[in-house]
């Protein structure tokens, strides 16, 4: 089997196996085993064939999604779901086996540098994938709009790590882009199969006539255990459970000697490589020149400092001097349950060093408040899942507020900075793949301003709230003061006609000299915001489940 996205595999194993579950269970039919074909008198084949094509009819894919499944002629409902994991991610692991050995054969650093990128990224889709997977196997109808909202988030993620792993290998000479994305084909079909059926999951349900399928069941073999599910519970259950006003610190960071450690890094290097501890790092004010990475699966990690103009982490590197995008972060946030206050984190790289990131964040849940993030093009790399920014100060250039996460921005400031010579400046540029993708960058009650230095150079530099990085790409800004500096077109294409009819821009009761919509482009894509289309972008409605940013304690304005 090629490779393929785990958690639409699963969910149509799922579904067959509870739909032939069904089927036998009223005729009184004994179990098939696992080898059989199930085409005596229970009928196996017709059913599964007939559950199968129904819960592919809403995918894009349907061939693909049909074809996954044609050897499972099997009515053993735990021999469905353990052929579609087990050949799911045998198919993603030996994608990661051809990066490395493409890294290997690669004569120039920056392909070898990409397709790090690749292999660290596609694990990190295995993981997405298998919390899925997870999810899938305790899944309850009472709560699934809460299940299938964690599943599409994850199936989204596991999409936007995909599509790093491309856009980093874009960047190289020779023929490995084109042969990681015909590698990475099938599973491009299938993660997008795989948000269309749980996008559908509830009619799936009510055509399958499913409606009575309330209880835990076990999917997984008999005796068989995931070795991590105690683990993703956890996690599950202590997400964020931190009132960022009441913290106490476990350790301290003080340049002067005065705490347990002199750089956040080494604070981070005392923990175990899986945690789901609330850990909460107090940094004393200093600038700190380092690379803060919060590894994977460490999650409950919370940075403050003494306030972002007292408390500063810097670093310079940039796509320029050979390092790849995506490795450029001062800080990057690899784990769950991330929260940072009072502190500010800087990419000093300067314009001509084109991509050069502050902040990138790679996980679910975070919480950003009162945080300063300062840069030039890609300040802030909003990777995906889901993501919470309060009082924050963003500042940049090109497409500085970048990527496929559901970001919602609330009392925040951004500051457009003088660009190198011969560019112009975009506020944002989502990166939305797939239509059905949970990614949007929303900004609500904010504030777009230039800094004096940009406003300063004539002739006037062209200004925009936005291009489109992707097909799909989806940003609403409401309730938001834009200053005048912003071209009256408001938004800028990325290149040609792309992504011009597919992406979905908005903008709802902003004020300011910027905020005059009458001279805006007109791409069939520009939406008309009414009041229901604005409410349904507020938070409470984008992340359905807003407990982690209510539990924090953060300022926080659920509606409009």
């Amino acid at each position: 089997i090629a490779v393929t996205g785990v958690a639409s595999v699963l969910l149509v194993a799922m579904v067959v196996a509870v739909a032939v579950g069904v089927n036998r269970g009223g005729s009184g039919g004994t179990s098939d085993s696992p080898g059989s074909s199930g085409s005596g008198s229970g009928g196996g084949v017709s059913s599964t064939t007939k559950s199968v094509q129904a819960i592919c009819s809403p995918t894009d894919y349907k061939q693909t999604c049909e074809e996954s499944l044609a050897g499972a002629n099997s009515t053993d409902p735990k021999y469905l779901i353990k052929l579609a994991f087990q050949n799911t991610v045998k198919g993603i692991r030996s994608a990661i086996l051809n990066s490395t050995l493409y890294r290997e054969a690669a004569a120039d650093p920056n392909t070898k540098g990409a397709l790090q990128v690749c292999e660290e990224v596609l694990d990190n889709s295995v993981d997405d994938l298998q919390r899925s997977f997870d999810q899938v196997e305790a899944f309850d109808v009472n709560r699934m709009d809460e299940y299938i909202d964690d599943i599409k988030t994850w199936l989204s993620g596991a999409i936007a790590n995909k599509e790093a792993c491309i856009d980093a290998v874009n960047g190289t000479s020779g023929d490995t882009a084109e042969k990681m994305k015909k590698l990475l084909n099938t599973t491009s079909e299938m993660l997008s199969n795989g948000l269309a059926i749980v996008t559908d999951f509830s009619t799936i349900f009510s055509s399958l006539q499913l409606g009575s399928f309330t209880s835990r069941r076990r999917l997984m073999g008999e005796g068989e255990e995931n070795p991590d599910d105690g683990f993703v519970q956890s996690a599950r259950r202590r997400l964020l459970a931190v009132n960022i006003n009441t913290i106490k610190a476990n350790v301290t960071v003080a340049q002067d000697g005065s705490g347990q450690f002199k750089t956040i890094g080494a604070a981070l290097a005392t923990l175990p490589k899986k945690s789901n501890d609330t850990f909460v790092i107090h940094v004393k004010a200093g600038v700190y020149k380092e690379t803060v990475i919060v590894p994977k699966k460490v999650n409950n990690v919370v940075i403050y400092g003494d306030g972002p103009e007292k408390t500063r982490v810097v670093n310079n590197k940039n796509y320029a001097d050979g390092v790849q995008t995506f490795h450029t972060a001062t800080l990057a946030v690899n784990s769950d349950g991330f929260m940072a206050k009072d502190i500010a984190f800087e990419n000093s790289a300067g314009p001509t060093k084109h991509q050069a990131v502050a902040v990138r964040v790679s996980g679910d849940k975070a919480v950003f408040y009162n945080v300063v993030m300062d840069g030039y093009q890609d300040t802030l790399y909003a990777h995906g899942y889901r993501q919470f920014y309060r009082n924050c100060t963003i500042s940049g250039t090109i497409d500085f507020v970048f990527g496929d996460a559901t970001a919602v921005f609330q009392k925040c400031r951004f500051i457009v900075r003088k660009p190198d010579i011969n560019q112009n400046c975009m506020v944002t540029a989502q990166g939305r793949k797939d239509s059905r993708s949970i990614g949007v960058t929303v900004i609500q009650n904010s504030e777009i301003v230039p800094e004096a230095g940009f406003t300063a150079v004539k002739p006037k530099i062209d200004a925009f709230l936005g291009r489109p990085w992707k097909e799909y790409s989806r940003t609403l800004i409401m309730n938001t003061f834009i200053d005048g500096f912003i071209d009256p077109a408001g938004w800028s294409p990325w290149m040609g006609n792309y992504g011009l009819n597919t992406l979905y821009y908005g903008e709802y009761q902003n004020k300011g000299p910027g905020a005059d919509t009458s001279k805006r482009v007109t791409w069939k894509g520009i939406q008309k915001i009414t009041p229901e289309i604005a409410l349904s972008f507020t938070a409470q409605k984008v992340y359905l489940n807003d407990g982690w940013v209510t539990n924090s304690s953060v300022p926080y304005t659920p509606g409009l």
